[in-house]
C-alpha cells in the first residue's frame, strides 16, 4: 500500500466516511484488533489492488463514531472518483458508508490540511436508559443544568495550553498549545449535547472536557474552576475520561 510512485498518473482524492464505531478498535491500524482503516484499506484493495497510499484526518479511539472523517487516497489507478465511491459502499460493512469521493491537488492532506475539526458528545439524561442508545450516549441518570455547564464550558475557548486535558502517553509530545473555537452545551428533551470545534485536539481531550463538566455538574469543582484547571497543566486537577461511546467527530473543516 505504500508502493505509490510520482509521475502524471498519479492522483489524489479525498473520500469522506462515517461510521459506527462499536465494533472497531480507532481507525489507526494496529495489530490484533480491528480498526476501520484496515477494513477501509481490504475494501479499497479488492478494487484497485495494493498501489495506494492512505491517510486519514485524525486519531480515533475504540467505540468512538464518526458523522464525517475524511481519508486523503493517492493512487494511479484511473477509477473515477464517483465509481470508486459506489463500490467502496459494496465491499465495506453495513457500519461504514462512504458520503463522497472527489479528486484534490496532490498536495492536498486530509489530516495536515485540515484548519479545524467538530465533536461532539451525547449524553442520554434520563433515569431510565434508552436502549436504542446503548454504545451511542453516555448514560448518565442524575440532573444536567446544560444552562450552567454552557456557561462554565466558555473558559475552554481560546488558545490554551491543554496539558491538564490530555491522558500524556507517547503520542502527545511537544506543544500541547491549542486554540477552541466554540464550546456548547444543549439539550433536545432527554438528549444534553456537547459540541466543541478546535483547530487540533489532544489525545482524549475531548472526553476529558466532557468528565470536567460533569463533575462540575455534582459540584466537585466550582463553576469558575476550568480556567484554574488549564493554568495548572497537570491531569490530576481536572475530572475523569468519559466513556467513548457518546463521542462522535461530526465535522471536519478544510480551506
Amino acid at each position: 500500500m505504500q508502493h505509490i510512485y510520482s509521475g502524471s498518473d498519479l492522483r489524489n482524492l479525498l473520500a469522506t466516511i462515517s461510521y459506527d464505531g462499536r465494533q472497531f478498535h480507532g481507525w489507526q491500524i494496529q495489530q490484533n484488533a480491528v480498526t476501520v482503516q484496515e477494513v477501509f484499506q481490504n475494501a479499497l484493495r479488492k478494487i484497485i489492488g495494493d498501489n495506494f497510499d492512505v491517510k486519514g484526518c485524525s486519531r480515533t479511539d475504540s467505540g468512538v463514531h464518526a458523522n464525517m472523517y475524511c481519508i486523503s487516497i493517492k493512487l494511479c489507478h484511473p477509477i473515477p472518483a464517483e465509481r470508486l465511491k459506489a463500490a467502496l459502499n459494496r465491499w465495506l460493512p453495513n457500519s461504514i458508508a462512504v458520503l463522497d469521493c472527489v479528486e484534490k491537488e496532490l498536495d492536498f492532506h486530509a489530516r495536515y490540511s485540515c484548519i479545524s475539526k467538530e465533536y461532539i458528545y451525547k449524553i442520554w439524561n434520563s433515569t431510565v436508559r434508552n436502549p436504542f442508545l446503548d454504545g451511542y450516549a453516555l448514560h448518565y441518570r442524575y440532573p444536567i443544568d446544560e444552562n450552567l455547564l454552557n456557561d462554565a464550558a466558555q473558559a475552554f475557548v481560546g488558545k490554551h495550553d491543554f496539558t491538564s486535558f490530555c491522558t500524556l502517553d507517547n503520542r502527545e509530545k511537544g506543544d500541547m498549545t491549542r486554540t477552541v473555537k466554540a464550546f456548547s452545551v444543549q439539550r433536545d428533551g432527554e438528549l444534553v449535547t456537547m459540541k466543541v470545534e478546535a483547530d487540533g485536539f489532544l489525545y482524549n481531550m475531548v472526553r476529558i472536557m466532557v468528565g470536567t463538566l460533569l463533575r462540575i455538574q455534582q459540584g466537585k469543582i466550582p463553576s469558575d474552576g476550568i480556567s484554574e484547571i488549564i493554568q495548572k497543566k497537570d491531569r490530576k486537577f481536572a475530572g475523569p475520561t468519559a466513556q467513548p461511546c457518546g463521542l462522535y467527530l461530526n465535522k471536519v473543516n478544510y480551506d
